[in-house]
């Protein structure tokens, strides 16, 4: 058995540190869990939102967002968020620079993307990041996720490793959600999919350890 931990765009504009942006309630208090998922993997992955001002699905207040759109590979309209150069678009303070991590994306730097998990760059799961295939390569069994926001990201990039195939376990206390109604639709979807959810480090480690005697 081999594991890694995902940091999915645990990013200050995913918290009210950036206010302006898409602050989730508690996500700036996330990296301490983080650091505890990557003890236990023996390599690190990570991702982050990296978009430009000017995306086609941008708008200029809230009130405007999650309304449809009629592009391919952006669904919802969404206010400007971890634009590059901002601070929104670094990392939370106490996890590793990107260049540090074992393999990284930076998701939706053209302006008509707007993926939300971190292994494919396309809303229809066809044009890869190389993640899946990095960890294939590397053997790796199971996938221990955590990031901003559980229903979005953390959801997406959770089924998308489910279906290539891993073992794949989220740490709630590493994620935080943007709403209370979608993260329970989050939940039950990932549940459903056969992914691990975990509150407690404990339940972890004996899933873990269930699944290293298997």
């Amino acid at each position: 058995m081999k594991i890694a931990s995902f940091d999915v765009d645990a990013q200050k504009g995913f918290t009210p540190l950036c206010p302006a942006e898409l602050p989730v309630p508690g996500g700036e208090l996330i990296a301490p869990a983080l650091n505890q998922l990557a003890a236990r993997a023996a390599l690190r992955l990570g991702s982050k939102d990296a978009h430009t001002p000017q995306a086609a699905w941008v708008v200029d207040s809230p009130e405007k967002m999650l309304q449809p759109l009629a592009l391919a590979n952006a669904d919802v309209t969404w206010v400007s968020h971890c634009v590059p150069g901002t601070s929104g678009f670094e990392l939370l303070d106490g996890l590793p620079a990107p260049i540090d991590y074992d393999f990284f994306v930076w998701k939706g730097v053209e302006p008509d993307l707007h993926p939300y998990g971190a292994c494919f760059h396309d809303l229809a799961n066809r044009r890869s990041t190389g993640v899946i295939e990095y960890l294939k390569i590397q053997q790796v069994s199971h996938v221990l996720v955590g990031g901003l926001a559980l229903d979005y990201c953390v959801k997406t990039t959770a089924l998308q490793l489910r279906s290539a195939g891993f073992d794949v376990l989220v740490y709630l206390p590493a994620c935080r959600s943007i709403a209370e109604v979608s993260e329970r639709a989050a939940l039950d979807e990932m549940q459903q999919a056969g992914i691990g959810l975990y509150s407690e480090l404990s339940a972890l480690d004996s899933a873990l350890a269930q699944g290293a005697a298997a």
